[in-house]
């Protein structure tokens, strides 16, 4: 047996059973992936998929166990590949971060700087996608670390912890007759027409909860990934924006005036994210206290044996 056989049956499970997309995936053909994992399953003496014709259909339950051990055998090949890095090009390397866009936008980029200041031979990687997808691939390994505040705990094979606690806020011009009201209600944003997030995104699920609560229907007249792209169709006049506060602590927005709801909508917590079990380079560690005080590298080196799930912030 060998490592090809484990990527390859590692890859058809991930591609649901399709060995033409998991040969595209690893830049080969179909027929060698389906040879490989016939010849792992005559070695091992018994069937990890369950075939109708050519085609795979199921994993067997032996399947499922084969699988477990290919993913801890494939896990420790990618740390010792990162201890081979770590110590024979000290502090040089590429650290890859997946995220959402408020985060690449608004919170990464002081961090970002000063790790380059510490560590200027280390490359930035920066992907960015749907909360499940920033899981997904610090699951996969496109990515060392994941930034989000949606869905990564719902994960148990990744280790995170809350780094950071953030409320939303509504944007909204000061011609607008809310703009004079000191105290709103969620009647009051109910009645307008709202532009706000993806429900994937940006504590999204947090605002309809609220709505739901108080039997209320939000008339929601744009959704958008981008913080940006609401301001500006609030400016537009098309309605009243929820943004995050990150949106608007740094980045001025003028005519627009911007007030706290995080009475109405409650709080939400950004967390970090690693894969379970992976060997975390020098500058990851880093990285994670740039992002917030509250994490340094014994906290995470604990959560990652397993002795500490989570704190409070």
């Amino acid at each position: 047996m060998n490592l090809h056989q484990f990527r390859f049956v590692q890859e058809a499970a991930r591609r649901n059973l399709n060995l033409t997309e998991a040969a595209k995936a690893l830049h080969t053909s179909q027929p060698g992936v389906s040879k490989a994992i016939i010849e792992l399953e005559e070695e091992l003496g018994v069937e990890i998929f369950a075939r109708h014709g050519k085609r795979l259909k199921r994993i067997t339950e032996p399947g499922q166990h084969v699988l477990k051990s290919i993913e801890l055998i494939m896990r420790e090949v990618g740390n010792l590949k990162r201890i081979g890095e770590q110590f024979s090009a000290q502090d040089s390397g590429t650290l890859s971060i997946a995220t959402t866009h408020t985060q690449a936008r608004y919170v990464l980029p002081v961090p970002v700087a000063r790790l380059r200041e510490a560590y200027p031979k280390v490359n930035i990687s920066l992907h960015q996608g749907a909360p499940d997808q920033v899981a997904r691939m610090v699951l996969d390994e496109v990515a060392e670390i994941g930034i989000a505040t949606e869905s990564l705990s719902a994960y148990p094979e990744l280790v995170t912890l809350p780094c950071y606690e953030w409320q939303h806020v509504l944007v909204l011009p000061a011609a607008h007759p809310l703009a004079q009201k000191e105290r709103l209600t969620l009647e009051d944003i109910a009645h307008e027409p709202i532009i706000t997030y993806h429900p994937s995104f940006t504590g999204r699920t947090r605002i309809d909860t609220a709505f739901a609560q108080r039997k209320l229907e939000p008339r929601i007249a744009l959704e958008a990934i981008d913080s940006d792209v609401i301001k500006t169709y609030v400016r537009l006049g098309l309605g009243l924006g929820i943004v995050a506060e990150m949106a608007v602590r740094d980045d001025p927005v003028g005519d627009l005036v911007v007030r706290p709801v995080g009475q109405l909508f409650g709080h939400n917590v950004a967390r970090v994210a690693f894969k379970r079990g992976a060997y975390l380079r020098n500058f990851v560690y880093r990285f994670a206290e740039l992002l917030s005080d509250r994490l340094d590298r014994n906290l995470i080196a604990k959560a990652m044996s397993g002795h500490v799930n989570d704190y409070e912030l």
